[in-house]
Order: structure tokens, then C-alpha cells, then sequence
């Protein structure tokens, strides 16, 4: 038995369809004992997006972003948040759109990114599936001052940490964005080791 043969669509209604769009689904499950139950939720149906981490080995250095995030302010944090670089797809592959969101919110042109790891961040409300990645980079890579894209409302400062530099702003509470907690580990088990 799949999943799907577990899983009745019932009813799905629109609730609003802005910035992202808000579903309520009615549907029937059928529970481990063989009971079906129905249930509702509502989900947050947003694209997928790529986030990427891009690392220097020699220098020991990461490049990450901070910028104002209005979800992160409504739940009392009062301060810009350090993150990945990152984006929705918008119709484009995950290698493609994390290249030119790396270069439009840090100013580094890319040239080899890796994909490391696929996530869901928040399955119980948002559909939205996130492609990870780590970019190799040094100086002359820098293109532009990076900073986003001012007519999507960015205004993004661009960080060079060290690595060590970085696990201590996880620990101490300074970043708390969990594609970039996740990108950071994953630098330190695989690349900084």
C-alpha cells in the first residue's frame, strides 16, 4: 500500500492567493489500524526554492546574508536575520536559480555548485521542498555588491565569517535561520573537517 492509497481528496478551497497562496483541503485518511478519519488542513502552497553556502577552504570563511524578514518580526525577533543565500525556483532548475540568487544577493558569480541535500522546512503547513547547495568561491568571483533586488523589496547586507566564526553565532542565538544552520553543519562535518 502507497501513501496515495491511503489519502481521499475531499474538498480543496482557496483562502487567499497573494504572496503565496492558502489552501484548506478536506480530505480522508486512512490511520496505521486500517480506520479512515477525515481531517483539514491548510497549506501554504509556495514554489520550491535552492539556497546555497558558499565556503572558502583555505581562508576558512563563509559568505551568508542579513536581511529583514516581516514572519520572523511578527513572532518578536528584533533584528535582521543571517541566512543562506536562497530563492524560489520560479520555473527555472535548482542549479540555474541558485547561481543567479547567490550573484544578485551576494555579488558572487558562482561557477560549481554542489548540491548536498533536498529538505522539506516546514512539512505541516508548507509545500515548499528546498534544494541545498555549497559553492566553492574566492574574491574574484566578486561581481557586483550583491545586496538583491530593490523592486522585490531586498535590501540585503552580504557577511564574510569564518567558519568558527559562524558555529558560534548558531550557539549563541545570532543565527537562527535553519537553512543556514543546516548549511553550516553541513560545512563543518564535510568541508572544514
Amino acid at each position: 500500500m502507497t501513501i496515495s492509497d491511503r489519502v481521499r481528496i475531499k474538498d480543496v478551497r482557496v483562502l487567499s492567493d497573494g504572496w503565496t497562496t492558502l489552501k484548506s483541503t478536506t480530505f480522508d485518511y486512512r490511520r496505521a489500524n486500517g480506520e479512515w478519519q477525515s481531517q483539514q488542513r491548510e497549506t501554504y502552497e509556495r514554489d520550491n526554492a535552492a539556497a546555497v553556502l558558499p565556503y572558502n577552504r583555505a581562508r576558512r570563511t563563509v559568505i551568508l546574508v542579513r536581511q529583514f524578514r516581516l514572519p520572523a518580526f511578527i513572532r518578536g525577533y528584533d533584528d535582521l536575520l543571517i541566512e543562506a543565500a536562497a530563492g524560489v525556483l520560479d520555473d527555472a532548475t535548482p542549479e540555474v536559480r541558485i547561481r543567479a540568487e547567490a550573484e544578485e544577493e551576494t555579488g558572487y558569480r558562482l561557477h560549481h555548485v554542489q548540491k548536498v541535500f533536498e529538505a522539506f522546512m516546514s512539512p505541516g503547513s508548507v509545500t515548499e521542498r528546498l534544494h541545498f547547495f555549497v559553492a566553492e568561491y574566492d574574491p574574484s568571483m566578486r561581481v557586483s555588491a550583491g545586496g538583491g533586488l530593490a523592486h522585490e523589496g531586498e535590501d540585503i547586507e552580504v557577511l564574510e565569517l569564518s567558519i568558527d566564526e559562524a558555529l558560534t553565532m548558531i550557539a549563541d542565538g545570532r543565527i537562527i535561520d535553519g537553512k543556514a544552520i543546516m548549511l553550516l553543519q553541513h560545512a563543518a562535518l564535510h568541508i572544514f573537517k
